[in-house]
């Protein structure tokens, strides 16, 4: 039976593919406040200006392509048992080979009705006012997991951290709760590799903890060669 890796993924995994991370040194996203564009405040004071902005966010996403981390990611579901478990809500793990990706905060390529958080569909092309829900007849939004909103899928990754056998952290700074907080429910023995160009202090942890300063796909080079010894 093969070991059970668990791979968190977050903004600088997509960034050597031309996706811009989360904001910049500024605090603003694309020139925008983040709570204009990413809160439910925000989308009820101004449901063009946010609808616009994931607009050009999938637009992007369909003319970028998954890189060397992310295919090496995928690649190693050959030797282990992988989940990615993801804070990007783009679809180039999927694109790589991925098979089982988790994404905690929602999908550019999926809409949902504003009215029933439940009323989840598949929708790569505009969002505008005035597009709605196919079943509920209802205003669709983008299915993003908001600033203020609660994270469901925390719940589910939770359980798939406490499995693992390995842990790769990649491309994030692990200090956006409460997906940082999914590495105190890994069991005080499973390695833990950290690849980040400028790592952040881990949370005190009991595990063992090998920290790579690197951009993501040469980090994912270096990780796999100690996972194969």
């Amino acid at each position: 039976m093969k070991k059970k890796l668990v791979v968190l993924s977050g903004a600088g995994v997509s960034a050597e593919s031309g996706i811009n991370t989360f904001r910049d040194a500024g605090g603003l996203w694309e020139g925008h406040n983040i709570m204009e564009v990413a809160s439910p405040q925000g989308f009820a004071k101004n449901p063009s200006l946010v609808l616009d902005f994931y607009n050009k966010r999938r637009q992007q996403l369909h003319t970028v392509h998954p890189n060397k981390a992310h295919t090496l990611i995928a690649e190693l579901e050959q030797i282990f048992d992988v989940t990615v478990i993801t804070q990007n809500v783009d679809d180039l793990h999927e694109r790589a080979g991925s098979t089982n990706v988790l994404h905690l905060h929602g999908e550019l390529l999926k809409a949902r009705c504003t009215q029933n958080t439940t009323a989840i569909i598949d929708w790569t092309t505009d969002i505008i006012e005035g597009t709605l829900h196919p079943t509920t007849k209802k205003q669709l939004r983008p299915h993003i997991v908001w600033f203020g909103e609660d994270v469901p899928a925390i719940a589910e990754a939770i359980p798939i951290v406490e499995k693992a056998d390995y842990i790769i952290v990649i491309g994030t700074s692990l200090q956006v709760y409460p997906a940082a907080g999914l590495m105190e429910y890994a069991a005080p023995n499973v390695p833990i590799q950290y690849i980040d160009p400028n790592p952040a202090e881990l949370p005190s942890l009991s595990n063992p903890i090998e920290v790579f300063p690197l951009k993501a796909s040469e980090g994912m080079k270096t990780a796999m060669n100690k996972l194969k010894c």
